[in-house]
C-alpha cells in the first residue's frame, strides 16, 4: 500500500497533491510536538533545575492554555478572513512562529541563576503553547473544509497518522543520537536542525490545501451557546476523558534516554529498539485505512488499547534485567500502540459532525480547539507527572547536570537498586494502568462510522434531518 495513497477513488473530492502536503504538515507538526513530549524530561535532567520545580511550572503554564484555548476556540469561530477562508491564514500565520518558539525552550542559558532558567521556561512554554494553538485547530479542522465524505476522511486521517508517526519518530532518535555518548552535541543544536526540517515540510500544505465546504454564514458564538453545544456533544466529552486517562501517563517516549542510559547501559539502547521494531508499528499503523472500511474504527481501537495494555503489564512483570525479553515484548506492543498513534484523532471530525446534527451549530473552532487543548494538556501532565515522580525523595533519583551523555558517563553518575526499581515500576506499569482506565470509559463510546456518514450528508444539506433520522442505526 501507498504512504501518499495518490490515487483519487470516485466520489473523493481532494486531489492527490493536496493529499500528500496534508499528510507530510503532519510530519512537520509532530517533529514539534516530539521534541516537547519527548525530550524535555531529559533536557531538564541535564540542566540540572529542580524537577519538582519544573513540573510546577509545566502545570501552571496549563492555566493560560486553558483560557488560550477557550479564546482562540471563540475567536476561530467569530474571525472571517478577506480572503474568505477560514483555515489557511492561520497555519500560514504559525509556520514561522512554532519553529522559532520551539528553539528557544531549547536554549537556556547554562549561566543564569535556577529562577532566571525557570522564568526562561515558562515564557517560552507559554510562547510555544500559543503558537501551536495557531495551527493545531486549523490543521484539524480543515478536513472538514476539505471534503464531506466520510470514507475520504478516514483515509485521509489514518495517512496523516501515520506521516505523523515518521515526525513523531524521526525528531527524538535524532536528538538522541546527537546528545549521546557517541557525537555528544547539544540540545540546541539538535532542535534547530529538527526545526528547519519541521517548517520545510510544514511549508507546502499552507498553499495547497483547498477549502470546499466552509460555511457562507455560521452562527455567532456566545459563552452560553458554547456550553450548550458541550453539553449536548456528550460523544466529544466522553471521547475526550478517555483521551485523558490514556495520555495523561503515556510518557514512555520522554524517559526513553533516561532508562536506556540507566537500565540499559546505553544512551542509544531504546532508539534502537526503536529502529528495529519500526517495521512492525508500520505494519500496524498500514492496515488502518483498510481495516477502518470494514470494521468500526471505534473497535479497532479497543482493541488495540487492550493488547497495549496487556503487554505493558507483560512487559513490567518480566523486567529490565534481560534486553532480549524487552525487544521482543516491546516490539509486539509497537503495533497495537502504532495503530492506537494512527487512530487516535479519527475521532473528532465524528464527533463535530454529531455536534451540528445535534444541536444545530457549526463549532469546528471549538470541537478542534477541545482536541488541541486536551492534547497539550495531557502532554504538560505527562511531562510534569515523569519529572515529578523522578523527583520524589522515596524514589532517590539523582539528577546531574551535563549537556550530554558523553559527559554524564565520563562522570560515572549511578543510580541505586531502589530507585532503578521504582523507575522501571514508572516507566513500564503506570501507563498500562492509564491504558486500561481509558479502555473503560471509551466502552461507552457508540457513535459508529455508517452513523456519521449520514450525519454529514444531513449537516452538508444532502438530505433533511427527518431523512437522516430514518437512516441511523439508532436515536441519538
Amino acid at each position: 500500500m501507498s504512504l501518499i495513497n495518490s490515487k483519487t477513488p470516485g466520489g473523493w473530492k481532494t486531489s492527490g497533491a493536496e493529499r500528500k502536503s496534508y499528510y507530510v504538515y503532519f510530519t512537520g507538526q509532530n517533529i514539534f510536538y516530539a521534541l516537547i513530549s519527548s525530550c524535555l524530561t531529559t533536557y531538564f535532567a541535564f540542566i540540572g533545575v529542580n524537577p519538582i520545580k519544573i513540573a510546577g511550572v509545566m502545570l501552571a503554564v496549563k492555566v493560560w492554555d486553558a483560557i488560550n484555548d477557550a479564546i482562540f476556540g471563540v475567536v476561530f469561530d467569530a474571525v472571517k478572513f478577506k480572503s474568505g477562508k477560514k483555515y489557511l491564514p492561520w497555519l500560514r500565520i504559525s509556520v514561522v512562529l512554532i519553529p522559532v518558539s520551539s528553539i528557544f525552550m531549547f536554549a537556556i542559558p547554562g549561566s543564569i541563576s535556577e529562577n532566571a532558567q525557570l522564568a526562561w521556561f515558562a515564557i517560552s512554554y507559554l510562547v510555544w503553547d500559543t503558537v501551536y494553538t495557531l495551527c493545531d485547530v486549523p490543521i484539524y479542522g480543515i478536513i472538514t473544509a476539505m471534503t464531506d465524505n466520510i470514507d475520504e476522511r478516514n483515509s485521509m486521517m489514518s495517512y496523516k497518522s501515520i506521516w505523523g508517526g515518521v515526525g513523531g519518530f524521526f525528531s527524538p532518535m535524532l536528538v538522541a543520537f546527537l546528545v549521546s555518548e557517541k557525537v555528544g552535541s547539544n540540545y540546541t543544536v539538535a532542535v534547530i536542525i529538527c526545526a528547519v526540517i519541521a517548517f520545510i515540510t510544514m511549508i507546502p500544505a499552507c498553499f495547497k490545501l483547498k477549502e470546499r465546504y466552509v460555511p457562507v454564514e455560521e452562527e455567532s458564538f456566545s459563552v452560553k451557546k458554547m456550553f450548550s453545544y458541550l453539553f449536548h456533544n456528550k460523544y466529544l466529552l466522553l471521547y475526550y476523558i478517555g483521551f485523558f486517562f490514556y495520555s495523561s501517563v503515556n510518557y514512555v517516549a520522554a524517559l526513553n534516554l533516561l532508562a536506556s542510559y540507566y537500565l540499559f547501559h546505553d544512551s542509544m539502547f531504546t532508539t534502537i529498539v526503536g529502529i528495529v521494531g519500526a517495521p512492525f508499528a508500520f505494519i500496524g499503523a498500514i492496515i488502518v485505512p483498510k481495516l477502518v472500511r470494514k470494521i468500526d474504527k471505534m473497535v479497532v481501537f479497543r482493541v488495540s488499547v487492550l493488547a497495549a495494555v496487556i503487554l505493558g503489564v507483560i512487559m513490567w512483570l518480566i523486567g529490565y534485567d534481560n534486553r532480549i525479553h524487552f525487544f521482543i515484548i516491546n516490539t509486539l506492543r509497537s503495533i497495537p500502540t502504532s495503530t492506537l498513534g494512527v487512530m487516535l484523532f479519527m475521532f473528532t471530525p465524528d464527533c463535530a459532525e454529531y455536534g451540528k446534527f445535534k444541536t444545530g451549530i457549526e463549532a469546528k473552532g471549538i470541537t478542534f480547539s477541545i482536541q488541541t487543548f486536551m492534547v497539550k494538556l495531557t502532554g504538560a501532565i505527562s511531562s510534569a507527572l515523569s519529572v515529578f515522580l523522578l523527583g520524589l525523595p522515596i524514589v532517590g533519583w539523582v539528577n546531574v547536570e551535563a549537556e550530554n551523555f558523553e559527559q554524564l558517563s565520563q562522570m560515572g553518575v549511578t543510580q541505586t537498586p531502589d530507585a532503578l526499581d521504582a523507575f522501571w515500576l514508572i516507566y513500564a506499569l503506570i501507563p498500562s494502568i492509564g491504558y486500561l482506565a481509558s479502555y473503560i470509559v471509551w466502552r461507552f463510546y457508540k457513535l459508529n462510522d455508517k452513523d456519521v456518514q449520514v450525519m454529514a450528508e444531513c449537516n452538508a444539506g444532502k438530505i433533511t434531518k427527518a431523512e437522516a433520522e430514518t437512516k441511523l442505526s439508532r436515536k441519538y
